[in-house]
């Protein structure tokens, strides 16, 4: 959302108190829940007391919390496209009976999620970070715990395409020594979502004082690689349940790799082609 309160929001965020970066980060995050909750209900969902939101409106020099509100209202009524997600997003998540519905439930939030993904704003970040890997050297790939896959994919299906992508695995301990050979003319994809990896976090830093571009995909505008990125594209994680999704980092890797394909044409398909005969020679499958 391009608003002047979400870049004051930003410009400022390191400077805020812990509980009013919170608060800030709803805003930042929610945007369509900021212009259609009540202030106690959101300050329930962000897990913040109501004062808080109410501090943070006027440190934003607004006179209180509903006038803050109005301007993302705008913003939404300007935005009609967006409506498409309101059935996750407006109703409060129900109390689940039975195994259905909480597979429903947990199904309407991705495909909600994954909806955001065909947004006007995510699609020009895709295809800028497509052209953006495809003029780079070499195309690092880096993400830890639940977002190693994530990484992988990038890394595995980018290879058999034939580009240069380059895994930071950290097998054996090698992760600096991969990142010693990182330079301006490269590209370092960084996937990190909240909590963030502390390593991933110092990898991209590094990559960034080298001069690589950093294209972040993570959850939020001013998570910690965010600031630091080039490109940054945004997903949701949250689910009906304890743990976050990586659903929607998966499909944005698989633009991002479709996009590359499309780009480098016959090129892309000459490489594939390639691999799986050697896969084939090496009786690498079964069936």
């Amino acid at each position: 959302m391009d608003l002047p309160v979400v870049s004051a929001i930003k410009n400022s965020y390191e400077l805020y108190p812990r509980q009013m970066k919170v608060a800030a980060r709803w805003l930042l995050d929610h945007p369509t829940e900021v212009a259609l909750l009540s202030m106690r209900e959101q300050a329930r969902r962000a897990r913040v007391p109501p004062a808080t939101l109410m501090r943070l409106a006027k440190r934003l020099g607004f006179e209180g919390f509903d006038k803050l509100k109005e301007v993302f209202a705008d913003s939404v009524r300007g935005r009609p496209e967006c409506f498409a997600d309101l059935e996750d997003e407006l109703l409060a998540r129900r109390q689940a009976v039975g195994d259905g519905a909480l597979i429903r439930d947990t199904i309407d939030v991705l495909n909600g999620h994954l909806r955001n993904l065909a947004q006007p704003s995510a699609i020009a970040a895709l295809a800028e970070a497509a052209d953006l890997m495809l003029g780079s050297r070499h195309i690092f790939c880096i993400g830890l715990r639940s977002s190693f896959p994530v990484a992988y994919l990038m890394h595995y299906v980018g290879s058999l395409l034939g580009s240069p992508t380059i895994l930071i695995d950290g097998i054996g301990g090698t992760s600096n020594d991969v990142l010693g050979s990182v330079g301006p003319e490269d590209a370092l994809l960084a996937v990190t979502v909240r909590p963030y990896t502390r390593f991933t976090v110092e990898a991209a830093e590094f990559a960034v004082s080298r001069g690589a571009k950093l294209i972040a995909l993570t959850d939020s505008e001013v998570s910690p690689i965010a600031k630091l990125a080039q490109i940054v594209i945004s997903v949701r994680t949250e689910t009906p349940w304890i743990f976050h999704t990586m659903t929607p980092a998966f499909a944005v890797v698989e633009c991002l790799v479709e996009l590359i394909a499309a780009k480098r044409g016959s090129c892309a398909l000459q490489a594939l082609a390639a691999n799986e005969a050697q896969l084939d020679a090496l009786r690498t499958y079964v069936l």
